[in-house]
């Protein structure tokens, strides 16, 4: 409990140098691309357009889901996944890709997966206010539910800091980590409800699958872009069960963190 209120304090403290930090990242990553940040639009663009072909075209061969056509399902619940992603790859290797250029610079080290975590968020905003335009063309206008978007996108933010504060202190000290874990980022995609329903599955089967917090977010959103409903409030249960997870994963994260980050340097 002790390390989870310093972590805390650190980021409500350096808020201001997170954010400037996280502008710098995200200007860095695209500084020396001639298209610059657009490869932000496009890549996630090509992707949306190959799953939408592979599942949509081939494997469901067109068949709505529900009262919803495949590709606006898909769409809906695929943009956050791309910030989701990205931000647990790049936060998970922050660290010890970052750690010799930070040294000299006096902050506290838990700052470093916030900041690259926040950096994907701008983008993710992009991608997102793009996406809701095309839905609107689509027939899924701006509806009432949007006024639970901003906790949906605290609750992913909140979610991949806990994470990352695992995974880039466990990365620093086993570089294998960073390895398995695009592995399991990969199967994770397979496995959250973005490229298919999780009504296929037997009910016993979903109860199971709603273990995994990504539902949580990916459901938020799609219920959100499509008009669906308040799933925060419809799913209660599930809501306080996905905020207890974030707890336990953050008290983990920052207790794995405080015991190792005088020790960084030495796996380097």
């Amino acid at each position: 409990m002790r390390s989870s209120i310093v972590v805390l304090k650190e980021q409500i403290k350096q808020f201001h140098l997170v954010r400037r930090l996280s502008v710098y990242e995200i200007k860095s990553q695209t500084s020396g691309n001639y298209l610059g940040a657009a490869w932000e639009i496009i890549n996630p663009a090509i992707q949306i357009m190959i799953y939408w072909f592979v599942f949509g075209f081939g494997i469901r061969q067109r068949a709505p889901i529900g009262d919803v056509e495949y590709f606006q399902w898909l769409f809906a619940g695929i943009l956050v996944w791309f910030f989701i992603n990205q931000g647990v790859m790049k936060a998970t290797r922050s660290i010890y890709t970052k750690i010799r250029m930070l040294a000299k610079m006096n902050f506290p080290m838990s700052v470093i997966p916030n900041y690259v975590v926040i950096s994907q968020f701008y983008p993710h905003l992009i991608l997102l206010g793009i996406g809701i335009i095309i839905l609107q063309f689509m027939g899924y206008p701006v509806s009432i539910y949007y006024l639970q978007l901003p906790l949906y996108m605290a609750a992913t933010i909140a979610l991949l800091f806990s994470i990352t504060l695992i995974t880039s202190t466990l990365a620093t000290i086993v570089r294998d980590v960073q390895m398995m874990l695009q592995a399991m980022m990969r199967m994770l995609l397979y496995l959250s409800p973005i490229l298919w329903p999780p009504t296929l599955l037997p009910e016993s089967w979903q109860t199971w699958l709603k273990l995994n917090p990504f539902y949580y977010i990916v459901e938020g959103y799609r219920n959100t872009l499509l008009g669906q409903g308040w799933y925060f409030l419809e799913n209660p249960m599930y809501t306080l069960y996905f905020c207890g997870l974030v707890i336990v994963l953050f008290m983990i994260g920052a207790y794995l963190h405080v015991k190792f980050r005088s020790q960084f340097i030495d796996f380097l």
